[in-house]
C-alpha cells in the first residue's frame, strides 16, 4: 500500500485489518490440531476452505494466496499424520482447497482493484471539494473567524451548504448559503454561487448589486444544457435556488449590514445574551427572482467589539434527536461559557452530533465571527 493510500485509510482501519489477519491463521491452526486428534472417521479438513475465503474479504490477493498455501500445507500435514497424502479422501480435499484458494485470490484481486479505483476517485473528490469550499481566514481585519462544515453524505466533505469571505478596502464581506436539494446538483449550485461571490465581492459596490451578481449565477448550468436536456429532465431544473446571507462588516464602524435571501437569521452573542438578527423585509432566495419580488433590502445591526456573530444553515436547527425534537440552537448558546469563535464552533459541532445521535439528516455549516479591537 503506497503512501497516498495509507493517508486516506484511517489508522483505526489499518489496526483492525492487522487484527483480522490473525483470524485465518488461528482458524488453520485450530482445524489442523483438532483434525489430527479426532477419530479416524471424523474429517475436519473441509473447514480449512474458510481461511482463504475469509481472507479475501479484507486482504489483498498476495495475502489470500499465502493463506491458501498455508491451508494446503496444513491439510497435507493432516494427511501424512492420519493416513497418507495419497489417500483418496485427503487428495480430494487438497485439490478442492487449492481450487477454492485460487478463486478466492482472484476475487481478492478484483476487490483490491476496485478499492484502488475508489481511493483515486476519493482523492480527486477531496481535492475538488477543497478548491470549491475553501477554508475561511482566521483573521480578516478586526474580525476573528472560525467555521465548521458537517456533510450529511458519508465520506463527503461538502454538500449543498456554502460559505466564503472576501476583503474589501473598507471591511469584510461574508456569504453563507444553502443550495436546494442534495448530492451533485446541490454542490453544482453551491459552486456557482461561490464563484460569483469570489469574483465580485471584493469590489466596492453596494450589497444589492452584489446580490444581483449572485442571483445571475444560480441555475446557469441548466440554461446551457440545451433544449434536449431541458425537455428530457424533470421539473427540478426550474426550481433551483439557494438561500443565502450576504454580510458587509466595516472595519471602523460597529455595525453589520446584511441581506437575507430566505436564510435563517444570524444570532448575535453579547454578554451572555442571544439576539436573533431578524430582517424586517427578507429578500427571496437566489434563483427565485422570476417568481417572487426581486427587491433587495439591506438591514443594519449593531456589531460592537467583543460581540460574536453566529451564521448557520438550516441543517443545524433542523437536526433532530431520538424524540424527533429540533435542535434548540439559541438555548444551547446560552449555556456556552467559552471564549473565542473557534471554541464556540467546536462546542456546537460536538453538541450537535451528540444531539442527533452522530448522524445529520442534512448538511450543516457554522461560521462564528468575533469583532476585536481595530488595529492602530
Amino acid at each position: 500500500m503506497d503512501l497516498r493510500r495509507r493517508a486516506l485509510v484511517p489508522r483505526s482501519s489499518r489496526a483492525r485489518g492487522r487484527l483480522l489477519l490473525a483470524v485465518p491463521f488461528v482458524l488453520i491452526t485450530a482445524v489442523t490440531v483438532v483434525d489430527i486428534l479426532s477419530p479416524p472417521d471424523v474429517h475436519l479438513g473441509p473447514f480449512l476452505i474458510a481461511a482463504p475465503a475469509v481472507t479475501a474479504s479484507f486482504a489483498g490477493p498476495r495475502m489470500t494466496a499465502f493463506v491458501g498455501a498455508v491451508a494446503v500445507l496444513a491439510q497435507s500435514l493432516v494427511s501424512v499424520v492420519r493416513t497418507s497424502i495419497t489417500d483418496l479422501n485427503h487428495t480430494y480435499q487438497i485439490v478442492a482447497l487449492i481450487l477454492i484458494s485460487v478463486i478466492a485470490t482472484f476475487f481478492a484481486h478484483l476487490r483490491e482493484r476496485d478499492e484502488k479505483r475508489v481511493i483515486r476517485l476519493r482523492s480527486i473528490a477531496q481535492a475538488a471539494q477543497s478548491v470549491v469550499l475553501r477554508p475561511l481566514p482566521h483573521r480578516a481585519g478586526p474580525l476573528h473567524i472560525a467555521s465548521v462544515y458537517l456533510a450529511a453524505e458519508e465520506e463527503a466533505q461538502m454538500g449543498g451548504d456554502l460559505y466564503a469571505a472576501a476583503r474589501t478596502a473598507s471591511g469584510t464581506r461574508l456569504l453563507i448559503g444553502d443550495a436546494r436539494g442534495k448530492g451533485l446538483d446541490a454542490i453544482s449550485e453551491a459552486s456557482l454561487v461561490l464563484g460569483a461571490f469570489r469574483v465580485t465581492a471584493h469590489r466596492e459596490q453596494e450589497l444589492p448589486e452584489l446580490v444581483g451578481h449572485l442571483e445571475e449565477g444560480v441555475g446557469t448550468t441548466e440554461e446551457t444544457e440545451g433544449p434536449t436536456a431541458a425537455g428530457a429532465g424533470t421539473d427540478d431544473t426550474d426550481e433551483a435556488f439557494v438561500t443565502a446571507l450576504v454580510l458587509d462588516i466595516p472595519d471602523h464602524e460597529p455595525v453589520v449590514r446584511l441581506v437575507n435571501c430566505g436564510h435563517p437569521p444570524p444570532l448575535l452573542l453579547r454578554q451572555g445574551r442571544v439576539v436573533p438578527l431578524d430582517a424586517a423585509d427578507a429578500s427571496p432566495p437566489l434563483g427565485l427572482s422570476d417568481v417572487l419580488s426581486p427587491d433587495v433590502t439591506v438591514e443594519t445591526f449593531p456589531f460592537e467589539v467583543g460581540d460574536v456573530l453566529l451564521l448557520y444553515t438550516d441543517g443545524v436547527v433542523e437536526a433532530r434527536d431520538r424524540g424527533r425534537a429540533f435542535y434548540p440552537l439559541a438555548e444551547r448558546l446560552t449555556t456556552w461559557a467559552g471564549a473565542g469563535p473557534q471554541t464556540l464552533v467546536d462546542h456546537l459541532r460536538s453538541d450537535l452530533q451528540a444531539y442527533a445521535g452522530g448522524h445529520l439528516g442534512d448538511d450543516a455549516a457554522l461560521v462564528a465571527i468575533e469583532r476585536l479591537s481595530p488595529d492602530p
